[in-house]
């Protein structure tokens, strides 16, 4: 078919009900999954916490791809891990693997051909290999030391062919197993901003809120005589979803938000021409500029609002922190 045919074909329903089969036969396999967190779960916890090199995440296919955002989930939350290819392994990457490592082998099917060829000869090396498949009775599982059995489910692709379901599932799994040695190891907020620096989960880890504050002419601020139109017009000028009230001396008085004034609006025709101080918060929740970024992240997701204002020791106002300012962790 021609691409405008294709679009012409195209039900609206019949693609929502195709999508939320989809999701909901990957809810259930990962419902499924927590079979798998058994006594097999635990001991593969303990081999990895004691181990003294790294966790070697082993696979092909779609189980491989799992395995490379395992091993990179395991690398950023405490625990050394790298992927090595299942076939790259039996060209002279087995070289890259240690006696003091731990393998972390993925297979549904557990027959994986590859797999098969060099779990042996990580046998004779004393090599620790846990091993991840759908049979407590597949190669795979007969080869490893500690076998996770993932359930036996039914593919979201109509077929039963394409891995979605099954990738889902060891994807879950795997990050159980990554948090559950994050915990164990006591990785905490620190730890993240050692391993991330250069992105903004380590900005809002290392810096104070004065570093990502909106400050200078990107803070909204009107006085407390100032009229609710007034107030608008600094907060249109700031782009900002917000304004701070300040007192004469530059202190913190109150805080109006674009909810204040939808809501305000539906009640008052003649809002705009009202003093500000007669409809603002006059109590509002107010972050310090020497508070850790991550630490106003966390109020703003428990007080379930999309700005504050920021105040120095004598409490006058020096900024405003937006949700997007701290957007990658309050998404968490």
């Amino acid at each position: 078919m021609k691409a405008n045919e294709i679009n012409e074909a195209i039900d609206a329903a019949e693609v929502k009900s195709i999508a939320l089969g989809v999701i909901r036969t990957e809810v259930q396999s990962l419902s499924a999954c927590e079979a798998a967190v058994n006594d097999a779960f635990v001991q593969a916890v303990e081999l990895i916490a004691a181990c003294h090199g790294r966790v070697v995440v082993v696979g092909i296919g779609k189980s491989g791809i799992i395995g490379r955002k395992i091993a990179a989930t395991l690398a950023s939350t405490g625990t050394p891990a790298i992927f090595v290819h299942a076939t790259e392994a039996l060209h002279g990457d087995l070289g890259m693997v240690t006696e003091h490592d731990v393998i972390f082998a993925l297979s549904y099917s557990g027959h994986s051909d590859e797999l098969n060829k060099i779990l042996p000869i990580l046998r004779q090396r004393n090599i620790t290999i846990i091993g991840m498949s759908s049979s407590a009775q597949s190669d795979l599982a007969k080869k490893s030391g500690v076998h996770i059995t993932l359930p036996q489910m039914h593919e979201a692709c109509p077929y039963n062919l394409a891995p979605t379901s099954s990738t889902t599932a060891m994807l879950g799994v795997g990050d159980a197993l990554a948090i559950c040695l994050m915990k164990i190891k006591k990785f905490e907020q620190e730890h993240f901003a050692l391993f991330h620096p250069g992105g903004m989960l380590g900005k809002l880890l290392t810096c104070n809120v004065a570093d990502i504050m909106q400050s200078g002419d990107r803070n909204p601020t009107v006085a407390i005589d100032a009229t609710v139109k007034d107030a608008l017009l600094v907060m249109t000028k700031t782009k900002s979803g917000a304004t701070s009230v300040v007192n004469s001396d530059g202190t913190l008085a109150g805080f109006f938000t674009d909810g204040d004034l939808r809501r305000n609006l539906q009640k008052d025709s003649a809002l705009l021409q009202k003093c500000i101080a007669d409809v603002m918060t006059k109590q509002p929740v107010a972050l310090t500029d020497t508070m850790k970024a991550v630490e106003a992240a966390k109020i703003i997701i428990q007080r379930k609002i999309d700005n504050a204002p920021v105040v120095d020791a004598a409490g006058k106002v020096v900024g405003i922190v937006d949700e997007g300012d701290l957007l990658p962790f309050t998404t968490t």
